[in-house]
């Protein structure tokens, strides 16, 4: 019972907002956390057992941390002077931080044995069948979401280990904000304090909420089901039989994919933040039109952002502020000077951080290289930031006109269609040969003259173009401040329904489905 589906969006979402509405209000927790666990075992069956587990293994490891922290400072105050307090201080941190360790090597030892050991043991066994020993490939069943709500564990516990807040006392609190049930398939990844509190409240359902949720949800849809999953036909074509096609239809289908991605993982989590707001929760937002960035490192601040963000606060700022990272950065400045020690030490923050991002989405070398493929290119970025300004001065080029700006977003695309081609492709390799292959044979024509019309009509053609061009409006309008949601749910009622109606009316009149068309999974919910 995907978040897509008419299961979840007619039957499962509005009983359970029948029933949270009609318990008294300290049991609403209970209904959001009951419908999570439900919608979870409709996909995963008793693999929801290890979230329930995982949201108590979570859930005592920060009281742990609290409770050392507590006798830390009950500790100190028995002291007679600074000296023994410092002492009893690092005494009880260093206990702080072999609990912690413990929380975090628990679940991502089992994301790892869940997600890649078989891939790990592959390609180990390529240099231990030399020796004649071979490492045991493992039956393992895959936990839907299992990655999402690892990451916001993993963060809940290392906010209470900086003690940014305390641990969470009540275990049903920590267990809704790791299984909200919009949110388990596909994210976004939220920290304790954006949604926690909200989502134990209670609060009563409202119509402006139902409004605004509402809007979001069809929206979302619209994007999924009038042009992702109609591109959804055209990219499977070409990439499963890639050696069958070259250059016009290779740069088209890394195109395509791009764009369906953005399409149904935007659309998906319209659907999720729409679902949230229903019962008052602000879902923090994923995507903030990505399509305008102007750079590869503008982009992952504005795609994924929820993920961009754990990376930032759980890999990167700690990986700078690290004794490591600092010791070389004093020594590299001093021998090297300040360019090289900034550059030196740009790459072994940002290193673990892509290293991760790429096998975060998957098993598989193709991820790893999608990966090392940003973190080249954002460092490159770094590195020839200052002989770029150099250059601008020179040429008296200003960053900030138009066409400049849009060279440099057009730049941005085909930074991004090239990563994605390598993203979606079956293998490694076959990435490669599909990249190289754009350098042969490369005629538009050929487009026109092999187009596959059994899969894309001229109507599907008509219907994709025309929900593209109406996004970017709506994206570029927002970009400007202008937030037609925003205007909409402002209008008169009458207005507003109309414009409701209508965009359920598109969606029967354009979306894809129907005889020749098959559900389409939602992609990100495989991560």
């Amino acid at each position: 019972m995907a978040i897509h589906t008419n299961l979840y969006l007619l039957v499962f979402l509005p009983l359970v907002m029948l029933i949270y509405q009609l318990v008294p209000r300290n049991k609403r927790w209970g209904v959001l956390l009951s419908a999570s666990y439900v919608l979870y075992f409709s996909f995963s069956r008793f693999l929801v057992l290890l979230l329930m587990a995982t949201s108590a293994f979570t859930w005592k490891i920060a009281l742990w941390m609290d409770d050392l922290g507590a006798q830390s400072a009950q500790k100190q105050k028995e002291c007679a002077d600074r000296k023994q307090k410092s002492e009893v201080k690092k005494d009880f941190q260093k206990k702080r931080v072999k609990v912690l360790r413990l929380g975090v090597l628990v679940l991502l030892g089992i994301l790892f044995y869940v997600n890649y050991y078989n891939f790990v043991a592959q390609n180990v066994n390529v240099f231990l069948g030399a020796l004649g020993a071979k490492l045991p490939m493992a039956r393992v069943l895959f936990p839907m979401g299992i990655s999402f709500y690892t990451l916001e564990a993993v963060g809940y516990m290392a906010d209470v280990y900086w003690e940014r807040y305390p641990a969470e006392k009540h275990l049903g609190k920590v267990a809704l904000f790791l299984s909200f049930f919009p949110q388990i398939m596909e994210g976004p990844i939220a920290r304790f304090p954006d949604t926690a509190e909200a989502l134990f409240s209670g609060a009563p359902i409202q119509m402006a909420n139902i409004n605004e949720g509402l809007l979001r949800i069809l929206w979302g849809l619209s994007k999924k089901m009038v042009v992702s999953d109609r591109l959804t036909l055209l990219t499977n074509l070409i990439f499963g039989n890639y050696k069958n096609y070259h250059g016009s239809f290779i740069i088209m289908a890394a195109i395509t994919y791009t764009i369906q991605l953005y399409m149904e993982f935007s659309g998906s989590i319209d659907i999720v933040i729409g679902s949230g707001k229903i019962f008052g929760v602000t879902i923090p937002e994923n995507f903030n039109q990505p399509f305008s960035a102007q750079s590869a490192a503008e982009f992952w601040r504005r795609w994924h952002m929820s993920l961009g963000n754990w990376f930032k606060n759980y890999v990167f700022y700690p990986m700078t502020v690290s004794p490591m990272v600092k010791n070389w950065s004093k020594k590299a400045r001093k021998k090297y000077g300040k360019y090289w020690s900034m550059v030196g030490t740009s790459a072994m923050a940002l290193f673990p951080v892509w290293v991760a991002t790429g096998v975060w989405h998957g098993a598989g070398w193709k991820y790893l290289f999608y990966g090392m493929y940003y973190f080249v290119i954002l460092l490159l970025g770094v590195a020839l930031e200052p002989l770029k300004e150099k250059r601008n001065k020179k040429l008296g080029i200003d960053p900030n006109a138009s066409w400049f700006k849009t060279l440099r977003i057009l730049k941005t695309w085909v930074i991004i269609f090239t990563g994605e081609l390598f993203f979606n492709a079956k293998t490694l390799t076959a990435g490669f040969e599909m990249f190289f292959s754009i350098f042969g044979n490369f005629h538009i024509s050929s487009i026109w003259k092999y187009w596959p019309d059994d899969l894309l009509t001229t109507g599907d053609v008509y219907a994709i173009v025309g929900g593209c061009i109406i996004v970017w409006i709506v994206g570029f309008l927002k970009e400007h401040g202008w937030d037609a949601r925003k205007k909409i749910l402002e209008s008169a009622t009458p207005a507003r329904w109309s414009i409701l109606f209508t965009l359920v009316f598109a969606l029967l009149l354009f979306g894809a489905y129907g005889t020749g068309y098959q559900p389409v999974d939602l992609i990100y919910a495989g991560f």
